[in-house]
C-alpha cells in the first residue's frame, strides 16, 4: 500500500497539469464521460506486450515466410567478406588504431608472420564490418512525432477509437524496434539509434497523454509512407531487379527530403514553434516538444545529408548504371535475426512494409 501511495505521487509531480498542459485546461477535462472519450494514461500499458508480440511476429515472419520468398526470388548473398578472428590485430584495432602505419604494419607482420598485404585486407575487413549501413540508419529513421497545430488541434477534442489503436500499435511498434536494437549486432552508430528513438517514443508517449493526437496520427501517417518505398527499394536491390531499384531509390529521396526538409518544418515546426504559443498561450511542457522535435529535425538533415552525398558520389563515378545507386553506397544492409544480411534485410523489408500496411489500413 505504501509503495503504491508512493508511486502515485510521483505520477502526480511527474505529470503536473500546470506543466504538461496550457492554462486554460486540467486534467479533469481530460476525463472519460459517457458523451467522449480521452487519452488516459493508463492505455500506453497496452503498449509493451504488444511490442514483445510483434517482436515475435518478426522473428516467425522472417523465418517462415520471408526466407522462403527470398529464395524463391534467387536472392544471394553479396555482403563484404568478414576479417578472419585474430586475437592480436583485434586488439590493435580495438584499442589502438584502425589504420596502422607501415611500421606497425611491418611489426605485425613479424609477430603473426604474416606478410603486410595480408595485414592490411583484414584492417580492411575489419573496418568494412564496423562502417555503419546507410540503409540500416534510412531503415529506422521512419518515425513517428507528435505535432501540434494551433489552428486545428484542441486538447478537448475526444480520442476517435481509430486513432487510439493506430497510436498504440505505433507506440508498440518502436518499443520493439527498440528492444531488438540491444539483440542484434550492436553498430557503429548504435548512440544515434538510440537517441531517435528515445526522442520518438517520448514524443508519442507525451502527445497522447495531452491529447495532442490528431496531428500527431497525421505526422506518422506522412513519415510511415516512406517505408513501403525505401524497403520495396532495398528489396529489389536483392532481387537484382536494378531499374527498379534506382527508380525507387529516387522516389524515396525525393519524398523523404520533400517531408524531413519541406513539410515537417514549414508546417510542424513552424506551427509549434510560433502559431501555438499565440493560440492557447505558452506553458513548460511546450518546451519539451521544441527541444524533441528539434532535435529530430537535426536527424532529418543529417540522414538527408547521407542520401544526397551518397547520390551524388554514385552518379559521379559513373556507378550508377554498372551496380545501380542503391548498392554503390549499400554494398551489404543491416544485420538482423540471420547470419546472412542479405536474407535479414530482404526479410526485415518484408516485414516492414506488411507491419505497416497493416497499421495504415487497421
Amino acid at each position: 500500500v505504501a509503495a503504491a501511495a508512493a508511486m502515485a505521487g510521483i505520477l502526480a509531480w511527474f505529470w503536473n497539469e500546470r506543466f504538461w498542459l496550457p492554462h486554460n485546461v486540467t486534467w479533469a477535462d481530460l476525463k472519460n464521460t459517457e458523451e467522449a472519450t480521452y487519452p488516459q494514461v493508463e492505455d500506453l500499458y497496452l503498449a509493451f506486450p504488444l511490442a514483445f508480440c510483434i517482436f515475435m511476429i518478426r522473428i516467425l515472419f522472417e523465418r517462415f515466410i520471408a526466407k522462403p520468398c527470398a529464395l524463391g526470388l534467387k536472392v544471394q548473398a553479396n555482403g563484404p567478406q568478414k576479417a578472419q578472428p585474430n586475437a592480436i590485430l583485434e586488439k590493435v584495432f580495438t584499442a589502438i588504431t584502425k589504420h596502422p602505419d607501415e611500421k606497425r604494419l611491418e611489426g605485425l607482420s613479424k609477430q603473426l608472420d604474416w606478410d603486410v598485404r595480408s595485414i592490411q585486407r583484414w584492417f580492411r575487413q575489419r573496418r568494412n564490418q564496423e562502417k555503419p549501413r546507410i540503409l540500416f540508419l534510412l531503415f529506422v529513421s521512419i518515425f513517428p512525432y507528435s505535432s501540434l497545430d494551433g489552428r486545428e488541434v484542441s486538447s478537448s477534442q475526444p480520442l476517435m477509437p481509430e486513432i487510439h489503436y493506430y497510436y498504440i500499435l505505433e507506440l508498440a511498434f518502436y518499443w520493439s524496434l527498440m528492444f531488438s536494437q540491444f539483440i542484434d549486432i550492436k553498430r557503429k552508430d548504435f548512440s544515434i539509434m538510440f537517441t531517435h528513438h528515445i526522442v520518438a517514443v517520448l514524443l508519442l508517449i507525451i502527445s497522447y497523454v495531452v491529447n495532442f493526437t490528431r496531428l500527431g496520427t497525421l505526422a506518422c501517417c506522412l513519415h510511415d509512407v516512406v517505408d513501403f518505398v525505401l524497403e520495396a527499394a532495398k528489396m529489389a536491390n536483392y532481387c537484382k531487379f536494378q531499374k527498379l531499384c534506382d527508380f525507387l531509390f529516387l522516389s524515396f529521396a525525393i519524398i523523404f527530403i520533400i517531408t524531413r526538409l519541406g513539410i515537417y518544418p514549414l508546417w510542424i515546426l513552424n506551427t509549434v514553434f510560433f502559431e501555438l504559443p499565440e493560440i492557447v498561450g505558452g506553458f513548460p511542457g511546450l518546451s519539451i516538444f521544441i527541444i524533441l522535435l528539434s532535435i529530430l529535425q537535426i536527424l532529418h538533415c543529417f540522414w538527408s545529408y547521407l542520401i544526397i552525398k551518397a547520390a551524388y558520389k554514385a552518379i559521379l563515378k559513373g556507378k550508377v548504371r554498372s551496380m545501380g545507386i542503391l548498392d554503390y553506397f549499400a554494398n551489404s544492409a543491416n544485420r538482423g535475426l540471420f547470419s546472412e544480411p542479405w536474407l535479414s534485410t530482404f526479410a526485415c523489408g518484408l516485414a516492414t512494409v506488411s507491419l505497416k500496411y497493416l497499421f495504415l489500413t487497421i
